[in-house]
């Protein structure tokens, strides 16, 4: 399919980008968090003085990207919380796995004794999962992609969300669970492939839909945070006519002029960089905020 030809050149460059990533990865420099956080809100009566997080996922809860070395959204998330709610102590517990797949993810769960025992544990528990089923999709079908390619994968992806959610909350009946949705990285490299940003649009409804099918589970969306970075620079030259953000979407145009997207890893132009994971964790805070009640009060 002629959309998707850029694509399979990304793909092949990507071994060569993630060996780069290999050994620069111990070089680069700390960055200083960009966000700060919102005003600390007072004490909530009758909360917890304490709180258990345990994140669970791929490479954006392992942090892979995170100039830092802190571990992405999560120590972020946690030291907000920790200011805003004044507590004494949140223990941390991070089951992110770089690569994983959601039938990965489940497998991991069941067989790692203290997954399973933490999660029972747990105040909050967030879960990172679909951008690696995707990426299966495409290098299996990598000369054949269309929509209708990813129709099947995403069923069968939708059930293992299930599973996943389901084993957690035979686990802990209680904790509140946060969704992340996926990204598209392609989008900003090659804007032309419109059925990309679709099939993500897909994979994120499909995930939404079966958050809603459980109790105390919350989607969090990333999608547009993360094409339009900061400040809603979407990685497309703002004076062209076809920067804005519906224009873009419908476009088949191969001549936009593509800009620098400032959420994005330089080394890889993939993962979240630091500003990339502070976004992601403002958008959960957002949600932990409205939905404190779960979480924060004692039962």
């Amino acid at each position: 399919m002629k959309f998707f030809k850029p694509l399979i050149t990304l793909l092949s460059v990507g071994i060569g980008a993630l060996l780069i990533y290999i050994v620069l990865n111990q070089t680069i420099p700390q960055a200083k968090p960009i966000l700060k956080p919102a005003q600390v809100s007072e004490v909530v009566k009758n909360q917890k003085e304490k709180l258990h997080f345990v994140a669970i996922g791929d490479s954006l809860t392992e942090g892979i990207g995170d100039e830092t070395k802190r571990g992405g959204f999560v120590p972020i998330v946690t030291s907000d919380i920790t200011e805003r709610y004044r507590l004494t102590s949140v223990e941390v517990e991070n089951y992110g796995v770089a690569g994983e797949r959601s039938d990965q993810i489940l497998t991991r769960m069941k067989k790692e004794e203290s997954i399973l025992a933490n999660v029972a544990t747990a105040d909050i528990l967030t879960l990172t999962v679909g951008g690696n089923d995707l990426m299966k999709v495409i290098q299996d079908n990598f000369f054949g992609l269309s929509i209708k390619t990813f129709k099947r994968p995403q069923e069968k992806y939708q059930k293992r969300v299930a599973e996943i959610i389901a084993l957690m909350q035979k686990q802990n009946k209680n904790a509140p669970i946060y969704v992340f949705g996926i990204y598209n990285p392609f989008y900003l490299n090659f804007p032309e492939i419109t059925d990309m940003q679709k099939i993500v649009d897909n994979w994120n409804l499909a995930t939404e839909e079966t958050t809603k099918t459980f109790k105390n589970v919350y989607f969090i969306p990333i999608n547009d945070l993360l094409y339009r970075g900061l400040d809603n620079e979407v990685g497309i030259d703002s004076t062209l006519d076809s920067s804005t953000e519906d224009e873009i979407k419908s476009s088949n145009s191969s001549d936009l002029n593509i800009v620098d997207n400032n959420a994005l890893y330089d080394q890889d132009k993939f993962h979240p960089n630091n500003l990339g994971y502070q976004l992601m964790a403002n958008a959960l805070r957002d949600e932990l905020i409205k939905t404190r009640a779960q979480w924060l009060i004692k039962k």
